[in-house]
């Protein structure tokens, strides 16, 4: 274990230059702030729905830790937040272990079928097909939750794989009752819903929306989960259950193969580390984008004495930070096992400064002066949850079928919804994907590949406390996570950071929507004048969720995104 002695922290502050130094040379492996503190002897639990969060309290007092909980709460999210994640899809896990410090991120993201290629969703003059990766087997990527279950268990858990399974097999038996969010969620796939007779039988009543607390059973989506559970992965990548979903798949279109089931596994990557201002900041490494562009962003913010500014000129200086870093996805980011991703370039002060020193605090820069994409060169669901234990285990977790209920099709009489998970590949460059969200040959299509992602689980570490954050949004995530962070550090506690008003720029289009409390109209004004392109929401955007933990007092909070209908638990 590393030591954490007092004079760390000056010693630390004096070689990290005030910036966010390269990726993984500001602090040695495993450092956390945390372990200056004695342990929480909290548990605290963020998530987007009430059932979700009592399924991880319930397996926490069954003697499991916060990776047991990690699992508990996936897959309880799979039966009652079906429009956001499930067996059908994937996403990252950020953890940290605090006998030793030791963190990773556990990649569960999809994988594209081997019979993937580049050009797949074009028609024969070169163009994009409409809605071929979106809707319909053909737009699904091959699961990667059902392989985390287990791993996460066997390798981090204290208790079994069906021990932490048992309350989502409970909730898909017995039923759970509808909510307006589901029900909204329903209501917008009720066509894709229809096409599947499956997925009409579960989530539709004579083929209409049913009324709020209707009672979802799932006895398909039990029985696979009691399978897995018995079983493990084995029971989900071979065997019956995978032959009905290869059967299934390719019935509806689609290409997956037995192979492609049986050949999937995780990977476990570095997570990305950074320095902030003090804080250490551990985010998740490709191919999600968030942590690359988290850090580059705070590292062109570091270079800026943002305290001293007006709050209009502060925002200005925000958006213009996040336009760069979603150019810069654009272009360079993708599956690091098939392309060469510049991570420790993007994260390297040095290239913040150069980022930094093209931004004029008094005029926006165009997004087409900046180095566009070139061949050469998430209405949006996914869900997350936050997990502390009483000993100082955690876990950031951002999971996802991609659109909301994914492709709407449920597999043959598996119980599980498709992701549509192949539209975050870059189909043609610098054509958006649902989200908006442009790239390049670095997130093209093809076999095996995992395709890029904004998901970014994230611990934010000071000598004072830890915040565990994330949140869905699709290509909005990167920008809440950057504003929740930069919220936490100023002082603000969970409750405020998961409902503070969200302003939001991508580089493609060239504009700032936001929420419509986010701007003042004097900061209306001043942006403007700036020569912003700003774009009221007619929605509010993202599902927050965080728990924090302060060390002095002892205090930890758990935050629900009031946007959502989550829950969070501190016990």
């Amino acid at each position: 274990m590393l030591s954490a002695r007092p004079h760390r922290w000056d010693r630390m502050r004096r070689v990290a230059l005030c910036t966010l130094a390269a990726v993984h040379f500001a602090f040695p492996a495993g450092f956390a702030w945390a372990d200056q503190a004695a342990a929480p002897h909290k548990a605290a639990i963020a998530s987007a729905h009430p059932l979700a969060s009592r399924a991880g309290q319930e397996v926490l007092e069954q003697g499991g830790n916060a990776f047991d909980a990690a699992v508990a709460i996936s897959a309880a999210l799979a039966v009652v937040e079906p429009s956001s994640s499930g067996l059908g899809g994937g996403g990252f896990y950020l953890l940290h272990r605090s006998a030793d410090g030791f963190e990773t991120m556990v990649d569960a993201r999809e994988k594209a079928p081997s019979a993937a290629t580049r050009d797949m969703y074009l028609d024969k003059n070169g163009e994009p097909v409409k809605g071929a990766s979106t809707g319909g087997p053909l737009a699904a990527a091959i699961p990667g939750e059902p392989a985390a279950f287990e791993y996460l268990a066997l390798k981090y858990g204290r208790l079994s794989l069906k021990q932490n399974l048992q309350p989502a097999i409970r909730l898909a038996r017995e039923g759970f009752a509808l909510n307006a969010r589901l029900q909204a969620g329903i209501r917008y796939k009720r066509d894709a819903l229809l096409r599947s007779p499956e997925s009409a039988k579960v989530f539709l009543i004579k083929g209409e929306v049913p009324p709020l607390g209707t009672l979802i059973k799932q006895p398909d989506l039990a029985a696979t989960l009691e399978v897995l559970a018995e079983r493990g992965a084995k029971g989900f990548y071979q065997g019956s259950v995978a032959r009905e979903l290869v059967r299934s798949v390719i019935a509806g279109g689609g290409i997956w193969s037995m192979q492609d089931l049986a050949n999937y596994t995780v990977v476990e990557r570095r997570p990305l580390v950074g320095e902030y201002r003090g804080a250490r900041i551990v985010s998740a490494a490709p191919p999600s984008s968030g942590g690359v562009a988290l850090l580059d962003a705070l590292n062109i913010l570091s270079g800026v004495d943002m305290a001293h500014l007006d709050s209009a000129t502060r925002k200005h200086w925000v958006i213009a930070a996040m336009q760069r870093v979603y150019r810069d996805r654009a272009i360079y980011l993708g599956d690091p096992d098939f392309v060469d991703v510049p991570v420790s370039l993007l994260t390297n002060p040095a290239y913040a400064a150069g980022q930094r020193a093209s931004i004029r605090s008094d005029k926006a820069m165009p997004s087409d002066l900046l180095p566009g994409v070139s061949e050469q060169s998430g209405g949006p669901q996914t869900t997350h949850f936050s997990v502390l234990d009483r000993e100082g285990n955690r876990v950031g977790a951002t999971i996802s079928v991609n659109l909301w209920l994914g492709t709407g099709y449920i597999a043959g009489h598996t119980g599980v919804l498709l992701n549509n998970t192949m539209d975050d590949f870059s189909i043609k460059p610098g054509i958006p994907n649902d989200f908006g969200l442009i790239g390049a040959s670095a997130n093209s299509v093809a076999a095996n590949k995992r395709s890029l992602s904004s998901m970014t689980p994230t611990f934010v570490e000071t000598p004072a406390g830890t915040m565990i954050i994330g949140s869905p949004g699709g290509s909005y995530i990167i920008s809440m996570v950057l504003l929740g962070t930069l919220n936490y550090l100023e002082g603000m506690s969970a409750a405020d950071v998961v409902k503070s008003p969200r302003y939001h720029h991508q580089y493609s289009p060239d504009e700032v929507e936001y929420e419509p409390d986010a701007f003042s109209p004097a900061e209306i004004q001043a942006l403007q004048g700036r020569g912003h392109k700003l774009e009221v929401a007619s929605r509010r955007w993202g599902n927050m969720q965080v728990v924090t933990w302060d060390y002095a007092s002892g205090v930890v909070q758990a935050a629900s995104d009031p946007r959502g209908v989550g829950e969070g638990l501190v016990y």
